[in-house]
């Protein structure tokens, strides 16, 4: 008797849903102008976190493919000396960040390297312009990034009053209908289901994307407060020989 009576209102509310309609398009239809609004801004949400995603990916991948030729050929040249050679190898992988931040020391170090002796001001000097370089290459590796953790937090409350404004136009369709039946709340059910759906859809991959791009700018930092140290390493040893 139970399983007849479930299997009765399963086929009716399969029923009732083939008539009104719960495709994508026909959802579309049945939103007001205040839903469509929010999927609106969810979808500009959407295309910007996807936007950052690609630029961040690509600058990464051609800093670390360049990074990876860079520091063996400019670790070679400093090794024999050739300080001019390691500036012009480090100017050929402009978009290494270890070359960005490298190429600054190098330069300030070859502007003392005329006097017959560099003095511990003068390694100084050095090392502020590779934190500088540092600070500045870690800037232009964040951005865009930031924006990824704002969508991933707001995504959901968007959609939320997404689902606000469902559920409102949903009583409005009962009071209109002066029923509740499915077809009386199709319109709403299907603003709150959508709105909802599509904030949870635009959140998560933008948090997923925002915690891997801080690993990798955190591994970048780490790269090149080691390259800035081992460059200082290597104006000190200098220094003591001259």
């Amino acid at each position: 008797m139970i399983g007849s009576t479930l299997m009765t209102l399963g086929l009716w509310l399969l029923q009732e849903q083939a008539e009104v309609g719960f495709d994508p398009i026909s959802m579309w239809k049945a939103m007001g102008w205040p839903a469509r609004a929010v999927v609106i801004v969810l979808g500009i949400m959407s295309a910007w976190s996807i936007g950052v995603m690609i630029d961040r990916y690509i600058a990464y991948s051609g800093a670390r493919k360049q990074s990876r030729v860079f520091a063996p050929a400019v670790a070679s040249a400093l090794k024999d000396g050739k300080v001019d050679e390691a500036i012009s190898i480090a100017e050929q992988n402009k978009r290494s960040h270890l070359a960005k931040v490298v190429t600054a020391g190098l330069q300030e170090f070859q502007a003392h390297q005329v006097s017959s002796e560099i003095s511990g001001e003068e390694i100084e000097a050095s090392k502020r312009a590779l934190e500088r370089a540092a600070a500045i290459v870690h800037a232009e590796l964040k951005r865009g990034v930031s924006s990824l953790a704002t969508i991933g937090s707001t995504a959901p409350f968007v959609g939320l009053f997404g689902t606000v404004l469902g559920i409102i136009h949903a009583f409005q369709g009962i009071s209109a209908e002066k029923s509740t039946g499915l077809a009386a709340v199709a319109g709403g059910i299907s603003e709150a289901l959508v709105t909802t759906a599509f904030g949870l859809f635009v959140a998560i991959p933008a948090v997923w994307v925002y915690n891997y791009f801080t690993s990798k700018i955190e591994a970048f930092d780490v790269e090149m407060d080691n390259s800035s140290s081992e460059l200082i390493d290597y104006f000190i040893k200098r220094s003591g020989r001259k």
